[in-house]
């Protein structure tokens, strides 16, 4: 029978345990962490290939050429963009984890545990300053976004072109890179659809890989975007929350305060009482 008891005592005391662990895990933050970072992975991992992707065909299709020096070609804002990209992973690897501890000393246990600094102007104004990088991270993201969708609407036009080669193939259509800025004005780099170069450009794994990499790229940025999002909505919350928090501890300091001064003033009469009696 002791036994049965003991048993049933133990089951109870893991079943509360792992409900109070469940119970401390910020579930919104670590969902729109792990979304910022399958995202962001995603978009660098993908964004750098496609990058390199684009170097291929460039140099092999289109014969550019790097310019000497120093002077500010295609190749050098491609190396600019994964420099950018390193610094992206990186700094949203730290941003993440920020907002992942900024979660757990807002929920539950870890709330009751610490929950004196959280409630503190210390708390709130952590939480007021991240809400404000995410939103400020929100419009980057837009932005990266955006820019992202002109390499893929590119792409598409091209690949678009090399499924559809028995159309054109009368039609004398040239893709010239000066239209995309990519070489100056006095450079005529381009190719035709009745080109050989532009049959093997179709033909060759780059340019449909390349493609699907920046639209992968595109994903990653969405879904960074939508982590924001949530981030922003769970750090609204903890607001509110902070918020309330802060008015009711101070109602009840000054609740328990006037309780003290009555227990004071209770105390003090019982003892005139007293003295006036003996």
């Amino acid at each position: 029978m002791e036994e049965n008891m003991d048993e049933s005592q133990s089951q109870k005391g893991c079943k509360e345990c792992c409900e109070r662990c469940v119970g401390s895990l910020p579930w919104a933050s670590l969902i729109a962490t792990i979304l910022l970072y399958m995202g962001v992975a995603l978009f660098c991992g993908c964004g750098h290939e496609a990058l390199s992707g684009t170097v291929t065909i460039l140099q092999n299709y289109f014969e550019v050429i790097r310019a000497p020096g120093d002077t500010l070609d295609v190749f050098i804002i491609i190396d600019i963009l994964k420099y950018i990209i390193y610094g992206l992973a990186g700094g949203f690897f730290v941003f993440g984890v920020l907002l992942l501890v900024e979660g757990f000393f807002t929920t539950g246990a870890i709330r009751d545990l610490y929950g004196e600094f959280k409630i503190s102007a210390c708390g709130r104004c952590l939480t007021a300053f991240l809400m404000f990088l995410a939103y400020l991270f929100f419009l980057v993201w837009l932005g990266v976004t955006a820019f992202t969708s002109l390499p893929v609407f590119m792409y598409f036009n091209v690949w678009t072109m090399c499924q559809n080669t028995s159309l054109v193939e009368g039609a004398n259509l040239c893709l010239d890179l000066r239209q995309f800025g990519a070489v100056t004005i006095a450079e005529e780099r381009k190719v035709c659809t009745g080109s050989e170069k532009f049959v093997k450009m179709c033909e060759s794994n780059e340019l449909d890989l390349t493609f699907h990499l920046f639209v992968c790229a595109l994903a990653g940025a969405g879904a960074a975007v939508i982590a924001m999002v949530h981030f922003l909505m769970a750090l609204a919350a903890n607001w509110g929350y902070l918020k309330d928090a802060s008015r009711i501890q101070k109602y009840e300091d000054i609740k328990s305060k006037e309780e003290q001064e009555l227990h004071d003033i209770h105390s003090t009469r019982s003892k005139e009482r007293l003295n006036a009696y003996t």
